[in-house]
C-alpha cells in the first residue's frame, strides 16, 4: 500500500472561495467527514508556520479504545494563496508522527478542481509500528471534499 491517499472533485465555484474555508480554523471543523474534529482556537491562517488548536474526539472513529477527547495544534507547512494549504499535527504523540494533510486547488473552467491529500511517508519508525496508519481512509477524504463542495456554495462563512 502507498504512504499517500488522493482525491479530488471539481467544486462550481472560485478557488478564493475555496481557500477562504479551508484557511480558516472553523473551516476545518465545518467540513471534517470523520467526526472527530468538534472545535477550533485560532486565527484565520496567512503564511506557513501559523498554527491553530483544534479539538478532538477520537471515540467518532472508534479505533482507539480510551483515546476520547484530545487537543492538536496544526502548524501550517506549505502556503499558496488559491492554490495549495498543507499542515501537520501535533498532538498527544510527541514528538509529533509526521503525517500531512492538504489541498491543492486548481482553477478550471467553471469552478475549481480541489485535490485532498493525505500523506504518511515522513512517519516515524514509531508511529508505522503503531499500525494506525491510514489514520483517515480515502473515503473520509472524498466525503470531506463533498462537504467542502456544499459548504462552500451555501456561501461560507454565513453571517
Amino acid at each position: 500500500m502507498a504512504d499517500r491517499i488522493e482525491t479530488d472533485r471539481f467544486i462550481p465555484a472560485p478557488a478564493a472561495d475555496v481557500f477562504a474555508v479551508l484557511t480558516d480554523p472553523q473551516g476545518h471543523v465545518a467540513i471534517d467527514a470523520t467526526g472527530m474534529l468538534q472545535d477550533a482556537d485560532g486565527e484565520r491562517v496567512t503564511a506557513a508556520g501559523d498554527t491553530f488548536v483544534v479539538h478532538m474526539d477520537r471515540e467518532s472513529l472508534n479505533d482507539i479504545p480510551d483515546y476520547g477527547k484530545y487537543d492538536v495544534t496544526v502548524t501550517i507547512e506549505d502556503f499558496e494563496p488559491d492554490r495549495l494549504i498543507s499542515w501537520t499535527i501535533l498532538g498527544r504523540v510527541r514528538p509529533g508522527m509526521g503525517h500531512v494533510y492538504g489541498y491543492r486547488l486548481e482553477p478550471v473552467d467553471g469552478g475549481t478542481r480541489v485535490t485532498s491529500f493525505y500523506d504518511w511517508s515522513d512517519i516515524t519508525e514509531r508511529a508505522r509500528a503503531s499500525g494506525v496508519f491510514p489514520v483517515v481512509s480515502k473515503t473520509a477524504l472524498s466525503g470531506t471534499l463533498g462537504i467542502l463542495d456544499r459548504t462552500v456554495r451555501r456561501g461560507y462563512p454565513r453571517g
